[in-house]
């Protein structure tokens, strides 16, 4: 199933898409069924709602709209890791992200308002969104831990990113991270979501395209790792890792400025689409 978050009447709501429908469930929040323990396809199939709204006549709303944590995953494909000059890592190299990051579909991922920053990087990046806490989860039993997959792009700002050796002021400026549009339950995509092709297109051109199987380190093993040092909760997002393509290696680079639009678009998860707006723009058209 395909659930999306949204605003309805003032209020945020859970529905589950069909095409361009969305079928209302109610005022709930994702996060707070998979904390409780609710199998989402069995809560679904349970609601006896039948209202259904367009899904291009209300707000999207980010799938989670505040995650327990926001884990993201660096240099998870090797020819990213090569393009931006590093070594390929033996172990994962992740970072955090914050909620007030995140911005939903069709919403705008905003260039900040700050010195010595040209525009806002792309990064598509499958999301894993975990279902089933725990610590010290077996590989093998890692994608039983799996509520669904959704899509992301992780907006960058590369001169915060590089100013010191970790990189967490870069990935967590207000409204950079995209996240969306619907939560794919998995098993409705390959296990791990194995398989997928996973592109980027920046103003209709194709500027990144992969497949998920060439992750070095994939779904299972990401919660593996994580969960020997770190608790995952349900309502976590893993955020996976980008292919290579981005704009800040190439030559010259191509960075993401007011105006310009952004796609993620993986096969059977979904297409997050966002323009770009510059911060000024955004505060002068509030006052």
């Amino acid at each position: 199933m395909r659930f999306v978050s949204f605003e309805l009447d003032g209020k945020s709501c859970l529905g589950v898409r069909d095409a361009e429908s969305i079928r209302v469930l109610g005022e709930y929040a994702l996060e707070d069924l998979l904390a409780d323990g609710v199998d989402l396809v069995a809560f679904a199939k349970a609601n006896p709602s039948s209202r259904h709204v367009s899904a291009d006549t209300v707000r999207l709303l980010a799938p989670l709209r505040r995650p327990p944590k926001i884990l993201c995953v660096g240099l998870n494909y090797r020819d990213h890791s090569a393009e931006s000059q590093y070594a390929q890592p033996d172990y994962p190299t992740l970072f955090t992200r914050v909620n007030t990051s995140l911005v939903a579909h069709d919403a705008p991922i905003v260039r900040p308002d700050v010195p010595d920053s040209e525009g806002v990087d792309y990064e598509g990046e499958l999301a894993v969104v975990i279902g089933r806490g725990g610590r010290h989860i077996r590989h093998e039993d890692a994608l039983d831990h799996v509520a669904g997959y959704s899509v992301f792009n992780d907006g960058s700002i590369r001169e915060y990113q590089f100013k010191t050796p970790q990189w967490t002021m870069g990935k967590n400026f207000d409204a950079t991270g995209a996240f969306g549009p619907d939560l794919v339950t998995a098993d409705e995509l390959p296990a791990g979501a194995r398989g997928l092709l996973l592109q980027t297109r920046l103003n209709g051109e194709v500027v990144q395209s992969a497949s998920t199987d060439d992750m070095v380190f994939d779904v299972a093993t990401l919660i593996e790792v994580i969960s020997q040092a770190i608790t995952l909760e349900p309502g976590d997002v893993i955020v996976a890792g980008t292919p290579s393509g981005i704009g800040w290696a190439r030559t010259p680079k191509l960075l993401m400025r007011e105006g310009d639009v952004c796609e993620v678009e993986i096969e059977r998860v979904g297409l997050l689409r966002n323009a770009i707006a510059d911060e000024v723009t955004l505060r002068k058209s509030r006052a």
